[in-house]
C-alpha cells in the first residue's frame, strides 16, 4: 500500500494547491492512505483553523499532524479535542487538549498509526521524543495493534532527526521530519526497514523564505521597516514523500520523493 506525506502547508496558496490538486495526485498515484503537516496552513502562515482542517479532509487527507505553531489561532484548542484526525504533539504537557498518536483505518481496512512528535532542540519546551517515541512503539507494534506505522518528526536539527530515524529503524515504516520546510535528498530505507527523510518540504510558494514574502523577510534581517511575517502567494510546489509499504511485515517496500508544481518541479 501507498501512503503519502506532504509536508508543512503554508498558507491560502499552500492550502489551496492542496485541496485542488490532491485528489487527482491521489487517483494517479495509487495513494492508499494520506498525512499532511498542517501547522502553518492558516492565512497568516502560523497556526491551523476547523475550517482549513474540514477543507483538508474533503480532499482527500486522512490525517492531519502540526508541531509547535498547533496554538497559535486559539479556536483549535476545542476542535482538536473533538477531531481525532487533526493530530499535536505527543510529547507536548499531557494536560493539553487533543492527542498526537492514532490508529486508523483507510478504505481497504489498513490499519495505519501516525504518531506526531516535536525535537526537544532549539523548539518549544517539551518532553523527551525519544522516550515518548518509546512509550508509544512499545504498546503499539507492527503486525501486532496495526499494519502500518508514519512518524512525523517535527525538528530543528538534522541530527535529532537522524538520530530518531535511526532509532526507530525497523519498528515503523516511515520516520519523516517536518518543520523546516525544504526537503531533502536522503530519501532512503534504513538498514532494518524503515524508509527516512530528514525534512519533506513544504506545500508553498518557494519563491519565498520558508514561505514568507521574501521582501519582508530580507528586510528583517537587514533590520529595515518590516511588517509582521506573512505568506508569499505565488505558485505553489507540493514536497512530500511516498513510501510503499510491505503488508506482510509492515516495513518500507520502496521510498521516492514527491515534488509537484511550482519552482521545484521535476528538480527531484
Amino acid at each position: 500500500m501507498k501512503i503519502l506525506f506532504l509536508g508543512d502547508i503554508v498558507g491560502p496558496a499552500g492550502c489551496e494547491a492542496v485541496t485542488k490538486f490532491l485528489p487527482e495526485i491521489i487517483k494517479k498515484n495509487d495513494i492508499g492512505f494520506v498525512i499532511v503537516n498542517g501547522e502553518n496552513a492558516d492565512d497568516s502562515g502560523v497556526g491551523i483553523t476547523e475550517k482549513i482542517s474540514e477543507e483538508l479532509f474533503k480532499s482527500g487527507v486522512d490525517v492531519i499532524t502540526s508541531g509547535n505553531h498547533i496554538w497559535d489561532q486559539k479556536e483549535i484548542s476545542n476542535y482538536i479535542g473533538k477531531e481525532k484526525r487533526l493530530l499535536r504533539p505527543q510529547n507536548l504537557p499531557k494536560d493539553l487538549p487533543g492527542k498526537g498518536f492514532g490508529i486508523f483505518t483507510n478504505k481497504k481496512g489498513y490499519s495505519i498509526g501516525v504518531l506526531n512528535l516535536m525535537g526537544n532542540i532549539f523548539m518549544k519546551k517539551c518532553d523527551d521524543a525519544f522516550n515518548s517515541a518509546t512509550d508509544i512503539i512499545n504498546e503499539n507494534k507492527l503486525k501486532q495493534n496495526l499494519d502500518f506505522f508514519i512518524v512525523d518528526f517535527h525538528g530543528e536539527i538534522t541530527s535529532e532527526k537522524m538520530a530518531i530515524g535511526h532509532y526507530l529503524d525497523g519498528k515503523v515504516t516511515l520516520v519523516v521530519g517536518t518543520h523546516t520546510h525544504v526537503p531533502t535528498s536522503d530519501f532512503r530505507i534504513l538498514d532494518n526497514g524503515t524508509a527516512y527523510q530528514t525534512d519533506a518540504g513544504m506545500c508553498g510558494d518557494y519563491n519565498s523564505v520558508i514561505g514568507m514574502n521574501k521582501e519582508n523577510s530580507i528586510n528583517k534581517f537587514l533590520k529595515k521597516d518590516s511588517k509582521k511575517h506573512f505568506p508569499s502567494l505565488g505558485s505553489v510546489t507540493l514536497s512530500g514523500i511516498i513510501v510503499e509499504g510491505n503488508i506482510n511485515n509492515g516495513l518500507a517496500k520502496s521510498v521516492k520523493p514527491f515534488v509537484f508544481g511550482g519552482v521545484l518541479k521535476g528538480s527531484i
